[in-house]
């Protein structure tokens, strides 16, 4: 009997041991314990902790309650998850929010988007890059040549080279897409009804009203040939004058390095801090291919903000 009521006693104190373990209360303040020594409300801690977090989660965070909605909406906050996403460099200065900018990035939305719906077939995002210096190659070849290192006249150099250096353009981040579109009218018995069209554009151009109510449109700058069986890819980069000698920048010109085999159509790109490059293997052809280069300015006399070349067969 003794020993039962000592196997009960202590069978009660073990599960008294074991239910005040598993409790699962609050910790309360102690007699002498300060309200402002722990905060769960602390506005710099929750910033710092946000700047860690991808859009998704922020907005997340920002819809429990009205008091997070504040932190979350710091611009510094947008700012960090923005470039974090992106992967470049802060610019100097930025004439929209932050919040606005990374939607603008990450929505899904591209330039047919906005413009043209009815000639958009597909399209992959490229990424973002980074415009240090407002000039540019732009080419249609990715091997090199000395002479657009010259300044020529632009249009003769893109009708002898498929290359040119574009000055003027608007700096910071730019993003890049690769489009399929259904080719406009022409007078080619041979066309298939599909080019491709490397589309570039500063990350602001979307915010911008000039542009949603077309008041900024594409003109055309130049075209080149490509004939007979030399055209075995059809290809468009654009590159940071300022930083064409780096490593990564000549690594565009490094077709083993990401461009597909010779039996591989699908196509493929190039991205670096710096530069951009896009490339799609094409089949064997008798006629040649046709690339058309655009530019958008921003106002008359004003900055480039977008840039595009479309290729078609002919």
């Amino acid at each position: 009997l003794i020993r039962e009521k000592m196997t009960t006693g202590h069978i009660r104190k073990r599960l008294r041991s074991e239910r005040s373990i598993c409790s699962c209360k609050s910790p309360r303040l102690g007699r002498h314990t300060s309200l402002r020594s722990f905060d769960f409300y602390e506005l710099d801690v929750w910033t710092e902790i946000a700047k860690f977090l991808d859009g998704k989660s922020l907005v997340k965070l920002a819809v429990t309650c009205r008091w997070f909605h504040g932190v979350i909406m710091q611009d510094c906050v947008w700012r960090l998850a923005c470039l974090s996403h992106l992967q470049v460099p802060a610019p100097d200065r930025v004439e929209f929010k932050w919040i606005q900018l990374y939607a603008s990035a990450t929505n899904g939305s591209h330039s047919y988007s906005f413009h043209e719906k009815e000639k958009h077939l597909d399209w992959m995002r490229v990424g973002a890059f980074f415009l240090d210096s407002p000039s540019v190659i732009l080419t249609q070849r990715l091997t090199l040549p000395l002479k657009i290192m010259k300044r020529e006249q632009l249009r003769t150099m893109l009708g002898s080279n498929g290359a040119c250096l574009l000055s003027g353009l608007k700096t910071g981040i730019w993003m890049a897409d690769l489009h399929l579109v259904r080719c406009p009218i022409c007078k080619l018995d041979t066309c298939v009804g599909k080019m491709q069209t490397f589309d570039a554009r500063h990350i602001e151009l979307f915010l911008s009203e000039e542009y949603q109510n077309c008041i900024w449109v594409y003109e055309h700058i130049g075209s080149h040939v490509v004939k007979g069986e030399a055209a075995k890819a059809a290809s468009a980069a654009m590159l940071d004058l300022k930083h064409i000698s780096d490593r990564p920048t000549a690594d565009v010109f490094n077709l083993k390095l990401w461009a597909g085999r010779p039996d591989d159509f699908q196509p493929k790109a190039m991205l670096t801090l710096h530069a951009v490059a896009v490339s799609t293997n094409l089949q064997a052809n008798q006629a040649g291919l046709l690339s058309k280069f655009y530019v958008m300015r921003a106002g008359t006399g004003g900055e480039i903000v977008s840039i595009r070349v479309s290729q078609q067969l002919l």
